[in-house]
């Protein structure tokens, strides 16, 4: 490896008819005026046009802790939206530094800037569209070989940037030591240091965004490529990143460069930088992939093997033996089930029972609904009578005399608010005391999981299972994110390989994988039932999605892509940072989901005023009652099912608590939600990522098949006589 001073790129891209330069430039104007404004903020650098804020950009391989370090400089979530074009998300937010405001983008975990994915790709595509006001690699410190593989693309981009070696923390407890002067020296560019989980050397990474440089660091490749490269670089166009860097992108067969290089090159000089790269391929046994990031590896093992030292044995951890004791083929498995248990009792048993029991009979049952109640009866009289359930005032009522015009306005006003289909005694009741608790349970859980390192671990324990079904263990994190919600999760099967895969795992999110709030019901539900009930829910529920599956995984084309996943060491969850996650996902739900119930609410009050719901649930009564055996009032459960299933779920566990479904009634009836059509929210992320025509052929498959399997459950438990009392 030779180290050379950089040179900054010369010049501007020509520009087009339009005054930008083709595919997202900027023009010659916009870049001085926003370059000035970078200037007075002391960083390098540009955002995409003069209007828009300076651009911090945050990179780095997957589970680096980069999402840590977008919070402490946003200080909160910001906006999550897809990158056009793409299914990948980005997320943004606006930090102060000194007193300038700077837009702060997370991007996707990436181990390349030649993409081999879409979410390498949109990072790739971030750094081409115009010079970022500042770029913060952030690097797992016991893993630096693998992070100045991307360092080393950094600097032949010539972009300035800073280093962050995070996780400083468990490389000292592995015994790994890094020289970060000599590493500085070598690289060109400042090295912090932090440990994002306990919020040190947070500031030092701040002032890392301030004066960056560009790294001299030259990878030197065999002869051949770099005879490539001195044909190709002339024939580069004009632009932010050095043209070195865009031949070897080139050269390594990244096939998307070629749409930004369209509008900036002439025919003649695309066909002579193909001929260069046919020339150097026919000159190695090897893909010039392969050759490429062999020299990468080469120069990286040498800054590594100077500023990086290693303990030649060290004792294992006791947490290194719980991560071991996770996957192992035998002990893993009561793991995996003590994980479960302990999940049930924390979500189903605290947040479902006792959370839901303080917030629904006390809060509500006792003060909000009837502070409405009275409240809207003194505000808009009318003549009835109210019932009282439990001493608690009941939406339910009996007019007592004729009602004039007035009346009848008055009447229309408190049954909308707090009548049976009332905003606040039902969308509100539904929304806040029985559901918001068991969703923050569940994200809390979640997020112990998810920063204790255990997901991946499992990932591992299920991966022969999931071949079965045409899948590998790596299916299971969209899986277990669906018990989040099946929404977000079926947005999360782009992390699987094959289209094969990714229409598997999202046929099977919407069949059977009940998000956080239906399935916390489903564990309230079950308190009422015996051990033999809840294995049959659950074994029935399993065993429907692993015959799909098997199925399906026959049927749909394409092969499943080899089981390879990095496993993060096992940590001890940061308080912290778990009540900042989960505080964002209850933030999510309440912007995003509250809203659905109040919605799903006011459809069934319509429906209920103009006797909508009595009409379908004549309809429906001979599937309801004479092939599922439920009361007729369960119609309205799968009604609404097909809005949001966790309110038809909800709506199902307040028939089963008022005794209105018996031990047997209450396993087909959560069987049938679970297996029932998606959420409308899902159905169209399932059109967004799979197509109109895949997603609504699922819900024609799944609809009849939640129908057939609840009946025939329900048909087999009554001819055999059985009962889960």
């Amino acid at each position: 490896m030779k180290e050379t001073p950089a040179t900054a790129p010369a010049g501007n891209a020509a520009t087009n008819g339009n005054g930008d330069n083709g595919n997202g430039g900027v023009s010659v104007s916009e870049r001085d005026a926003a370059l000035s404004t970078v200037a007075r903020l002391g960083l390098g650098g540009t955002s995409d046009t003069a209007t828009s804020l300076p651009r911090a950009v945050l990179i780095g391989n997957p589970n680096v802790g980069k999402s840590v370090l977008f919070g402490f400089l946003t200080k909160r979530y910001v906006t999550v939206s897809n990158y056009p074009g793409t299914t990948v998300t980005v997320t943004r937010g606006t930090a102060d530094l000194n007193g300038n405001a700077v837009e702060v983008l997370d991007t996707p975990g990436i181990n390349s800037l030649v993409p081999m994915s879409e979410d390498e790709q949109v990072t790739r595509d971030i750094l081409l569209q115009a010079p970022p006001a500042a770029i913060l690699q952030v690097a797992d410190a016991k893993n630096l070989r693998r992070a100045l593989l991307l360092s080393s693309q950094l600097a032949e981009m010539g972009l300035p940037f800073a280093l962050d070696l995070n996780m400083m923390d468990e490389a000292d407890d592995l015994g790994v030591r890094v020289d970060r002067d000599l590493l500085e020296k070598r690289l060109g560019v400042r090295v912090v240091r932090t440990v994002a989980t306990q919020r040190k050397g947070f500031e030092e990474m701040r002032q890392a965004l301030h004066g960056q440089q560009r790294s001299p660091m030259r990878v030197e490749y065999p002869p051949a490529i770099e005879s490539a490269i001195a044909v190709m670089e002339p024939l580069m166009p004009e632009s932010h990143v050095a043209p070195r860097s865009l031949s070897v992108m080139f050269l390594a067969g990244d096939a998307t460069l070629d749409t930004w290089l369209a509008g900036r090159i002439t025919p003649e000089a695309r066909a002579q930088i193909e001929i260069a790269r046919r020339h150097a391929a026919a000159q190695s046994t090897d893909s010039l992939a392969t050759v490429l990031h062999r020299a990468r590896l080469r120069a990286m093992d040498q800054i590594v093997l100077a500023v990086e030292t290693r303990p030649a044995t060290r004792p294992g951890s006791f947490l290194e033996a719980a991560g071991n004791l996770c996957m192992h083929p035998v002990w893993g498995l009561p793991v995996m089930l003590a994980v479960l248990y302990a999940m049930y009792q924390f979500v189903g048993i605290f947040g479902a029972g006792t959370l839901v029991g303080w917030l629904e009979e006390g809060v509500f049952g006792k003060y909000i609904s009837p502070w409405a109640i009275r409240g809207l009866e003194f505000l808009l009289p009318f003549p009835h009578a109210h019932t009282v359930v439990g001493g608690v005032l009941s939406p339910e009522y009996t007019v007592t005399a004729p009602l004039g015009m007035g009346q009848e306005i008055a009447r229309f006003v408190h049954d909308f608010l707090v009548g049976p289909y009332g905003q606040v005694t039902m969308a509100l009741s539904y929304a806040i005391a029985l559901i918001l608790p068991i969703v923050a349970t569940f994200f809390l859980a979640f997020g112990v999981l998810e920063d204790s390192g255990y997901l991946p671990r499992l990932a591992v324990m299920v991966n022969r299972a999931f071949q079965f079904m045409g899948l590998n263990g790596k299916a299971v994190l969209p899986m277990v994110l669906g018990l989040g919600c099946d929404t977000m999760a079926t947005l999360t099967t782009r992390i699987l390989e094959s289209k094969k895969e990714r229409i598997l795992v999202t046929l099977l999110l919407a069949l059977g994988v009940p998000c956080s709030a239906q399935l916390g019901v489903i564990l309230a539900m079950m308190q009422s039932l015996s051990l033999a009930g809840a294995m049959v829910l659950a074994g029935t529920i399993f065993g429907v999605m692993l015959i799909v599956g098997w199925v399906a995984a026959r049927i749909v084309p394409g092969r499943s892509a080899d089981f390879l996943m990095e496993l993060p060491p096992i940590r001890r969850p940061q308080f912290g940072n778990l009540f900042v996650k989960t505080m964002a996902r209850i933030e999510w739900y309440l912007r995003e989901a509250v809203p659905l119930f109040l919605l799903g609410t006011l459809v069934l009050f319509i429906a209920d005023r103009i006797h909508l719901l009595r009409v379908l649930e004549r309809a429906t009564a001979p599937v309801v009652s004479g092939i599922l055996g439920l009361p007729e009032k369960a119609a309205q459960a799968f009604l609404i099912g097909f809005l949001r299933r966790d309110y038809g779920a909800a709506g199902l566990y307040d028939m089963a608590r008022d005794g209105l479904l018996d031990s047997v009634q209450i396993v087909v009836a959560m069987v049938t939600i679970t297996l029932f059509v998606p959420c409308v929210a899902n159905f169209f992320i399932m059109i967004k990522e799979r197509g109109w025509r895949t997603a609504v052929a699922m819900a024609a498959f799944i609809t009849p098949l939640a129908l057939l399997v609840g009946g025939g459950l329900n048909w087999v438990l009554r001819a055999l006589g059985v009962t889960f009392q």
